[in-house]
C-alpha cells in the first residue's frame, strides 16, 4: 500500500462534543471525522488501516474551531477508490462525501494534498483563539448564547489590555496551565489583546484575542479568567503578571467555560521549511509530544 497524506481543513461547533480527541463512549470531533474517513475509504476489509487524525490543537469539550488544521495518512488505493465510478479528482470526490456523512455541527471545507514535511501539529507556526464575552444586557443575543459568554458586571477593557501586555514573551505559564506529568509550560504568547468592537458580527461584545506557538491544557482560558477579574475592578492590573511569577496554579484565576472559546486560525511556514519546523517543535516539546485529550486551552 502507498500512503497519502492529506491536509484537512475543519471548523465546528464544539457544543455537543467532547473535545477534539477520541475518547470511549463519548462523541468527539476526531471519532466522528475519522469514522466518517472510514466510511468512505472503506477500510478495515481490504487490510486497510482506519484513519488516524492529527490535529494542529486538540480544543477541550465546548471549545469552538473555525480554522482547525488536521492531517490524515490514507492509502492511495482506497482514495482512488473512493470516487466510485465519476470521474472527479478522488480529493474533490472525498471533500463532497465527507459532506454527506459528517453531521451538522462540523463541517470540513477543503482537502488538499499536504507538501512534503508537513505535519498538522508540529509544523504549525503558531496558533490564534478568540474569546468572547458580553457585559452589556442590551447587546445580549440568545441566538448567540452557545459562542459567547455573559458578565454581568460591566467590564474596563483598557484595564484588561494594560495587564494582558504583562503576559506577551518567552514565560513559565505554570500558573496559567492545568498541569501534566513531564510535560512543559514554557510557551511565547505572541500576542494577547482586548477590543470592544463597534462594528462588524462582534459588536457590542467585549473580544480577546489570543496568539502563541502553542498553548498548554486550560491556558487561554485561565488567562481570560484573570483578565475578567481586572476588568470588573477585582484584582488590580499588576496582579495576571503577580501570577505568571509565582508559576503556581493559585485558586483566584478562574477558568472560564469553554463555550466562548473559538480557535480563529493555525499559521504555518513556507512548504520547504515544514519539515524543519517539525523537527525543531518535536525536539523543543520533548516529553509534551504525546498530549492526553483534551490537552488545550
Amino acid at each position: 500500500m502507498t500512503d497519502v497524506r492529506l491536509r484537512l481543513d475543519l471548523a465546528y461547533d464544539g457544543t455537543d462534543f467532547a473535545g477534539w480527541a477520541r475518547q470511549p463512549g463519548l462523541r468527539t470531533v476526531q471519532g466522528t471525522l475519522e469514522d466518517g474517513l472510514a466510511t468512505i475509504l472503506r477500510t478495515g476489509p481490504r487490510g486497510v488501516p482506519a484513519p488516524r487524525l492529527v490535529v494542529a490543537g486538540r480544543t477541550d469539550a465546548g471549545v469552538h474551531a473555525r480554522g482547525q488544521v488536521a492531517h490524515v495518512d490514507v492509502d492511495d488505493e482506497a482514495l482512488q477508490a473512493a470516487r466510485g465510478r465519476s470521474a472527479r479528482d478522488p480529493l474533490d470526490a472525498l471533500l463532497t462525501r465527507l459532506a454527506g456523512v459528517l453531521p451538522r455541527d462540523l463541517v470540513v471545507h477543503r482537502v488538499s494534498t499536504a507538501p512534503a514535511g508537513f505535519d498538522a501539529r508540529f509544523s504549525a507556526l503558531r496558533r490564534r483563539y478568540a474569546y468572547r464575552v458580553c457585559d452589556d444586557a442590551a447587546a445580549r443575543d440568545p441566538l448567540v448564547r452557545g459562542h459567547v459568554l455573559w458578565h454581568a458586571r460591566a467590564l474596563d477593557v483598557a484595564a484588561m489590555t494594560a495587564a494582558a501586555a504583562s503576559l506577551v514573551g518567552l514565560h513559565d505559564f505554570a500558573a496559567y496551565c492545568k498541569p501534566r506529568p513531564d510535560a512543559t509550560t514554557i510557551r511565547t504568547l505572541e500576542l494577547f489583546t482586548w477590543s470592544r468592537p463597534t462594528a462588524g458580527p462582534d459588536a457590542g461584545l467585549v473580544v480577546a484575542s489570543v496568539q502563541a506557538d502553542a498553548f498548554c491544557h486550560s491556558m487561554v482560558r485561565s488567562l481570560v479568567g484573570a483578565s475578567l477579574a481586572v476588568g470588573e475592578g477585582r484584582r488590580p492590573l499588576g496582579w495576571p503578571a503577580e501570577l505568571l511569577a509565582a508559576r503556581r496554579r493559585d485558586a483566584a484565576a478562574h477558568v472560564v467555560a469553554a463555550h466562548g472559546l473559538t480557535l480563529e486560525a493555525v499559521e504555518y511556514p513556507d512548504d520547504d521549511e515544514l519539515a524543519g519546523r517539525a523537527d525543531r517543535t518535536r525536539a523543543r516539546r520533548g516529553t509534551d509530544e504525546v498530549a492526553p485529550p483534551g490537552d488545550c486551552c
